[in-house]
């Protein structure tokens, strides 16, 4: 099965997430101070020091416990804030999420976290993970896909500014046509559920994850690369990088029941810390010393991504590495690198049109007016043309409804 089928009920949940964002609202809380940077920046970083999924301090701090029904998953079954609970583990608290499946949908439940507001895009990303390979009770082989990854909502099929960042997509069970463990990274440019087409980039390891993770992706100057470990397992760039920005989730969910046997089994994945730095691009010991800074300065919470502080552009950054390419790729395109030598316009009339077929890279300038609803193909938005000059390498991202663009101004 493909790599774009594999993930067709997985992506659902950005279409459901539409009406749940907004739900709650971001409460910029910063307890104590883990270096002066983390006041003068973009950062998010939790400890998970809460009491339970109805402590009122966690829909505070902007989280949100999935109740609404629907994919992705095993029809039917039931996603309720019950499944998530805050007990300690090597002396930390931790956020846990549980599943567990008696081989009914009714019998199934599932687990998922995500952010209330979707406004996390360029930058780092690192979370502190704990998979597990077998179940927590009952007997082992169920499909269980046990994930941490941001998302955005679908808004129609073939969305050209639809992003997500599978940042880990493990099974220790296998499935989708898999028979071991094997852990995904994947990378969204855009899809279409009926009928099925995906498009996306991907890495794998074939190997058990069982036990602790560091987590890091890094999203900058046209490239998504991921690490685990502080061992680089992906670099996805191109059309595939992010158009918009997204909420941060991690879920616990069932493939299938088709491999299930006896009565109820019963998963756990464990989440020690996130930690988000916006328009920074930290190396895996740097993400991981942060969080370990924050803790030891006894900061369980700190939310300052809206301030307005000065911050490390992603142009700024070390030129990404890209010798880490996707082991299979099947519906990529060829994704050069991104090149400095194409001088920009000097106005409009020395611009060409915008065409969503054409390769740009960085430096080139179009004129465009943007799209009212992000549609290239609908009606245009009254706003006239404008300059736009490509960051990077880029192909089918709108400009003025993707981070791909900078505007110069109005025609």
């Amino acid at each position: 099965m493909s790599i774009g089928k594999r993930r067709s009920l997985a992506a659902l949940s950005g279409v459901a997430l539409v009406g749940a964002i907004g739900a709650a609202a971001i409460t910029a809380a910063t307890v104590g101070t883990a270096s002066a940077a983390a006041n003068n920046c973009g950062y998010l970083f939790d400890d998970f020091n809460y009491s339970s999924s109805s402590d009122a301090t966690l829909t505070a701090h902007g989280w949100v416990p999935r109740t609404y029904s629907g994919g992705p998953g095993v029809p039917g079954a039931t996603w309720s804030a019950n499944s998530i609970s805050f007990p300690t583990s090597g002396g930390q608290k931790v956020m846990q999420l549980t599943a567990s499946t008696d081989g009914t949908s009714g019998g199934t439940n599932q687990a998922e976290l995500y952010t209330s507001q979707k406004r996390y895009f360029e930058g780092t990303y690192a979370s502190r993970i704990r998979f597990t390979d077998a179940p927590q009770s009952g007997n082992d082989g169920d499909h269980i896909n046990e994930t941490f990854f941001t998302i955005s909502p679908l808004n129609g099929d073939l969305d050209p500014t639809y992003s997500e960042l599978d940042v880990s997509e493990y099974l220790p069970n296998g499935g989708w046509g898999e028979t071991g463990p094997i852990n995904y990274q994947t990378t969204w440019y855009t899809y279409r559920n009926d009928p099925w087409y995906a498009d996306n980039v991907h890495s794998e390891e074939r190997k058990s994850f069982d036990g602790w993770h560091d987590l890091v992706v890094t999203v900058s100057s046209g490239h998504v690369i991921y690490y685990i470990d502080g061992q680089q397992v992906g670099d996805h760039s191109g059309k595939f990088y992010p158009r918009q920005t997204m909420t941060i989730n991690w879920n616990l969910w069932f493939i299938d029941t088709a491999a299930h046997t006896g009565g109820l089994s019963t998963y756990i994945e464990q989440v020690d810390w996130v930690l988000y730095a916006k328009n920074q691009v930290l190396t895996p010991s740097q993400a991981t010393a942060q969080a370990a800074a924050y803790r030891s300065a006894g900061n369980t919470f700190t939310d300052t991504v809206d301030s307005p502080g000065p911050c490390v552009t992603p142009s700024g950054s070390a030129t990404p590495s890209t010798s880490a390419s996707p082991s299979k790729s099947p519906s990529a395109s060829p994704s050069p690198s991104p090149s400095t030598s194409t001088p920009p316009a000097t106005n409009c009339s020395t611009a060409s049109e915008w065409s969503f077929s054409a390769v740009y890279t960085a430096g080139q300038t179009v004129k465009h007016e943007k799209s009212a609803n992000g549609d290239p193909n609908g009606p245009p938005s009254g706003q006239g043309k404008h300059l736009w000059r490509a960051k990077w390498w880029t192909q089918g991202s709108e400009p003025g409804w993707t981070a791909n663009w900078d505007d110069l101004g109005h025609c």
